[in-house]
């Protein structure tokens, strides 16, 4: 690890390319699959996997410029995610959201980014945006009290973005928000992460006692969806004007195209040694053959899909312009279908190693594990995306602002 921590990356007027960063996460892939069984177990990320991700420069590529980022693409940061997930899904999962929130913070008023980064710009945040908390407005801002559920990362991180409906300007009206605290002002609960798959991920319990948040550290999702958010005063770029659940999305599914990938290597690494107990090498099975090279295929074209989706956002942030309502409501369904997708195709490729691949210490259960899991993610549920995307082909209005 020695060649990735020593890499002169701290200068901001030196930013790696695309191609440097992709080779950076290759590098880590066999680190992290060597980690993977530890971070299970241990139910985070280890804070060596992080400061491995920091100095390679990884969280960053959405960071603002003027905060020492490198304001890329959400497709090199999204193509590292998979990568990542090659190793260890669960990793590339806290990657992807903990990651993306330096592209949220930069749409909200530029005093929360020096509440955050004022004194160290590598500093993490975490989130869970289901919202559940109970806010009281007061003067200067908010009162808010709550738990919240599933939050990647959280042991990771210093700040967190939380969930609630705020009031909307009208009478008894709410609509959803983010609100951003310091840990001093949240408890992570400590057991409250015992699950199956995406073990490593350490998506915790949240819970809040009345804390205060100023006006300036909340963001309504409205104004994501409209590109017309606080930060664009000072974060003018591009970057900073793509359609909140779009820069989103992909941090829940991102990671099981990489994990898809990884697996299918394990399997036919293994295949290609294995003698069926009944005769016959595996790597002549046509069965088996076809359940790897449709995973390898699928990932190619998934990651096709990702590249092209944000070079057309990009496309448009660049010109001023917005993406069709239609090419956002399929972007959003081509996303979600990554984790059904990778879940047909993982199982396919779980039978090809039969009863040993139920041995933890080759690790197919595990990884499978994770895959599944992802699918649960509500901004994984592509059966309801590609519903709204016909609803609204025959005339229906569209009632989802995230995308």
């Amino acid at each position: 690890m020695a060649s990735i921590l020593n890499l002169d990356i701290v200068n901001p007027d030196h930013i790696p390319t695309a191609d440097m960063l992709f080779e950076r996460a290759r590098s880590l892939v066999p680190t992290l699959a060597d980690r993977a069984e530890a971070t299970a177990a241990g139910r985070r990320v280890p804070e060596e996997t992080i400061a491995e991700l920091k100095a390679a420069g990884f969280f960053k590529i959405l960071q603002p410029k003027r905060w020492g980022g490198y304001e890329m693409s959400p497709a090199v940061f999204y193509e590292v995610q998979t990568i990542l997930g090659e190793g260890d899904m669960a990793v590339a999962w806290v990657f992807g959201i903990v990651g993306v929130h330096n592209w949220h913070l930069a749409l909200f008023d530029d005093r929360a980014a020096q509440d955050v980064w004022g004194e160290d710009n590598s500093v993490l945040i975490a989130s869970t945006y289901m919202p559940v908390g109970k806010i009281t407005p007061v003067e200067g801002g908010f009162r808010m009290s709550g738990r919240w559920k599933f939050s990647s990362g959280c042991d990771n991180a210093e700040w967190v973005l939380l969930g609630a409906m705020l009031p909307d300007g009208t009478e008894g009206g709410v609509e959803p928000g983010s609100l951003l605290l310091p840990m001093s002002d949240y408890q992570i609960v400590p057991d409250s992460w015992e699950v199956g798959g995406l073990r490593g991920t350490g998506s915790k319990d949240i819970v809040v006692d009345d804390a205060f948040i100023p006006h300036y550290r909340t963001h309504r999702h409205r104004e994501g969806f409209l590109c017309e958010s606080p930060g664009n005063k000072v974060n003018t770029g591009p970057l900073y004007r793509l359609p909140f659940g779009q820069a989103f999305i992909r941090a829940v599914n991102g990671s099981a195209i990489g994990a898809l990938k990884g697996l299918a290597d394990a399997v036919a690494d293994y295949a290609s040694k294995r003698i069926s107990p009944f005769g016959g090498s595996t790597a002549d099975n046509p069965a088996a053959q076809v359940a790897v090279g449709e995973a390898i295929a699928a990932v190619y074209e998934m990651r096709a899909m990702l590249r092209s989706a944000y070079g057309r956002l990009m496309e448009c942030a660049e010109r001023g312009e917005g993406a069709t309502m239609e090419e956002r409501l399929v972007f959003k369904y081509h996303a979600a279908q990554t984790t059904t997708r990778a879940v047909d195709l993982a199982m396919k490729l779980y039978r090809v190693v039969g009863g040993t691949g139920l041995f933890t210490d080759l690790a197919f259960s595990r990884r499978v594990d994770d895959i599944v899991a992802s699918r649960q993610h509500q901004f994984n549920q592509d059966f309801a995306f590609c519903a709204n995307i016909g609803a609204v082909a025959m005339g229906k209005e569209n009632g989802d602002f995230f995308v």
